[in-house]
């Protein structure tokens, strides 16, 4: 069973509302740009736009039940934890806009391997203290792991 213990409602929804409030934020600040994505040659594999949005949306609702669980655990290492949530929360943000905004494509690929480096580490910490709030974000790990190689084609096919 996911949850084994009584439902913190005002938790969840406040754990679920801070990464999807970043994805909005993360449109809402990239959206002039995103006709750019469409006009860039790509690496092989690369899906078209509109999986972007849906696939972000469940990561960001995997994510904030991870940090939910950790959240309501009473582990004393929940702050450090939750720390480096919000650190790479913060780095996802910030490299869309590198990547969109300022269409630097080779800072952004940098920038994003220091991201996985934060997920992981967060998976890490979320681990030591609920096993399955580290799994779930095992699929944003993959998925930026992936964004990485995208970034990286997107960067030497479009010098």
């Amino acid at each position: 069973m996911l949850i084994s213990h009584k439902i913190k409602w005002k938790q969840l929804i406040i754990a679920l509302a801070i990464p999807l409030a970043v994805g909005v934020l993360s449109s809402i600040f990239t959206s002039s740009n995103m006709e750019l994505y469409k006009n860039l040659n790509s690496p092989p594999l690369s899906p078209p736009g509109s999986v972007f949005p849906v696939v972000w949306t469940v990561l960001y609702i995997l994510m904030g039940i991870a940090a939910y669980l950790v959240y309501i655990s009473d582990s004393k290492e929940t702050k450090t934890a939750l720390t480096l949530y919000y650190i790479q929360l913060a780095a996802n943000f910030i490299w869309t806009l590198i990547f969109f905004n300022l269409q630097s494509y080779l800072f952004s690929f940098i920038w994003l391997i220091g991201l996985l480096f934060l997920i992981i580490l967060t998976m890490i910490a979320f681990y030591k203290i609920n096993k399955t709030s580290a799994l779930l974000l095992l699929p944003y790990a993959l998925w930026v792991a992936f964004a990485g190689y995208l970034n990286l084609g997107i960067y030497i096919l479009n010098r």
